[in-house]
């Protein structure tokens, strides 16, 4: 059978990436040898800055209609804590690093962490900008695992690791230099790869009928194995 792979670009802090959410857990489920996940980096580095008035209204537009097209919450605690919020940072760089140090720990784990910083931000209105915020929602999921994980000292290695931000920026420029590769730009998209060749799944399907999605792709696996 030739190499089969689902890459799904993503970036945390991208609204429409949590509204695809229920299609990447059900990808996570179904295929969790083929699924692989991809930062961006897109809110990050140089995508990262503050939260300001006008980034709020723009990012509270934005969420709005991601509800209403896929039913996925934004809530009122978000509204205020996040995008309303005094000295919150838009930068997707610790959970960037968690996410790379989850999938190092164990990576069938790593899609549902993604899923619970999601959460905590978009309905529970958690600051999952600030290190130590994604270190207890990370901490405390992992110990869930049965794994043991101390918050604070996994914050500290959000901050001050240097290996682990070296291993998540070069996790980022692999995403990166893909995209460029297949001339391809926004987030979130889901590279179904056969052997060399790649098929960009985006939008739509994504966002809606995660059960058809999985069927499609079951075909495409089942195709790649004749």
């Amino acid at each position: 059978m030739q190499n089969f792979k689902l890459l799904y670009v993503f970036d945390p802090l991208c609204g429409w990436c949590y509204a695809s959410a229920p299609a990447l857990a059900s990808l996570a489920a179904a295929f969790p040898q083929q699924l692989e996940l991809m930062p961006s980096g897109l809110f990050s580095d140089a995508g990262a800055r503050e939260m300001t008035p006008s980034l709020a209204t723009h990012a509270w537009t934005n969420d709005q209609r991601i509800e209403s097209l896929t039913g996925q919450v934004f809530s009122e605690k978000y509204f205020n804590n996040i995008l309303m919020g005094t000295d919150v940072r838009f930068d997707s760089q610790a959970m960037n690093r968690a996410l790379t140090a989850i999938r190092q720990l164990d990576a069938s784990l790593e899609t549902e962490v993604l899923h619970h910083l999601q959460h905590e931000r978009y309905v529970n209105g958690q600051d999952t900008s600030a290190p130590q915020v994604v270190a207890n929602i990370a901490a405390q999921h992992v110990q869930a695992a049965g794994y043991e994980l101390d918050a604070s000292d996994f914050a500290l290695r959000l901050t001050h690791d240097e290996a682990l931000a070296e291993q998540t920026h070069r996790r980022t420029q692999t995403t990166q230099s893909l995209m460029d590769k297949l001339a391809v730009r926004g987030v979130p998209l889901l590279l179904v790869q056969t052997g060399d060749q790649y098929e960009q799944i985006s939008g739509k399907p994504l966002y809606v009928d995660p059960q058809a999605l999985v069927a499609a792709i079951s075909e495409k696996l089942s195709a790649a194995a004749r």
